[in-house]
């Protein structure tokens, strides 16, 4: 199996792994009670969550105009990272909310 075989996979991995990484760092701005620097992580996880479903899409694309996607485990783990990101930025959503209600509470007392 060639190498340009696993580009888009290796594509998908890199950037589904950086989506989820900036939206772990957004959870621990959050934690800090810093929520500007929590959204700028997570406006930079959705840059490369685009990117990761860019790659995704160009996959899904070759497939539909007829040039089969060789199904392989790399393809596989990369499904995988995409899934994972989309869950980490979907929960970072939620703890920056709860973050602030925490924070609310906190300094109503």
């Amino acid at each position: 199996m060639g190498d340009e075989k696993y580009t888009a996979a290796f594509e998908l991995i890199m950037n589904a792994g950086n989506a989820k990484s900036k939206a772990l760092m957004a959870i621990e701005a959050a934690r800090d009670f810093d929520f500007e620097e929590a959204e700028k992580c997570l406006k930079e996880a959705e840059v490369d969550m685009r990117k990761a479903h860019q790659a995704q899409f160009d996959m899904i694309q070759d497939e539909a105009n007829g040039k089969p996607v060789d199904v392989h485990i790399i393809l596989v783990h990369a499904q995988d990272h995409l899934t994972m990101a989309m869950m980490a930025r979907d929960n970072a959503e939620e703890f920056i909310n709860l973050y602030k209600i925490i924070k609310e509470l906190k300094e109503a007392k």
